[in-house]
């Protein structure tokens, strides 16, 4: 199989960029640096913040990351990736401005969630992405029930999102983000799902350690075998 360079949709957040582009070195398996896939990125934070835009009439995002993508099209992106979980309410503008494929990560972890045969997940995400249902229409028909955290726990998902991995918060105060997680657990779910990129940078950031499946992670893994990679899992 000829290999194709895969084309990062990046800038939401930047560090959320660095993390997926981290995940695919690793998780390839070379030798040497030839071995490795060409990544191409467009680290595009012109793009608008995309929870505002769903929820509070701010900038529409899908201009600016149909721009990124067409440009990695024409740099010779084989296929896409969007680094961002609320961005994907936006997916299908993206992929009918392309020619090329765009993995859709919230697709691809609820297949890989059935996979595993899980039951029912916990959804850790942006307010953008809990109530546009962008979780629970990927889900839709696998059987898989989906947990969100209760009001005082979302805000405190939003709070470390923004106010602790976005703000660069070292310090941020996470004992009410440890607390949704734990009730998510308590009502059944049998793994949290982290539905906002910046959350796996979260679980690393402040040391917390709970079942979680990693959407960026996911999306890593497909994308290094769709563009003729081994994958190492």
């Amino acid at each position: 199989m000829e290999k194709k360079a895969i084309g990062v949709i990046g800038g939401m957040g930047p560090l959320a960029t660095v993390d997926i582009f981290r995940k695919i070195v690793l998780h390839t398996r070379a030798q040497t640096d030839q071995e490795h896939l060409r990544v191409l990125i467009d680290n595009n934070t012109a793009i608008p913040d995309r929870t505002e835009a769903l929820l509070h009439g701010g900038g529409d995002p899908a201009p600016e990351m149909v721009k990124s993508a067409r440009l990695l099209e024409r740099m010779g992106a084989g296929l896409l990736v969007i680094p961002c979980n609320t961005a994907h309410n936006f997916y299908g503008a993206v992929q009918s401005a392309v020619d090329i494929p765009v993995l859709h990560m919230l697709r691809l972890t609820a297949r890989d969630l059935g996979r595993m045969g899980v039951k029912c997940a916990g959804l850790l995400a942006t307010d953008g992405t809990v109530r546009t249902g962008a979780y629970q229409e990927a889900f839709a028909g696998t059987g898989i029930g989906l947990l969100t955290p209760d009001a005082p726990g979302q805000q405190a998902m939003m709070d470390m999102v923004y106010r602790g991995v976005k703000a660069g918060n070292m310090h941020f105060d996470i004992s009410e983000a440890r607390r949704a997680m734990e009730d998510l657990l308590d009502r059944g779910a049998e793994t949290l799902v982290l539905g906002c990129t910046e959350l796996p940078l979260a679980f690393a950031l402040y040391h917390m350690v709970y079942p979680a499946v990693d959407p960026t992670l996911v999306l890593a893994l497909e994308a290094i075998r769709q563009a003729g990679g081994e994958a190492l899992v």
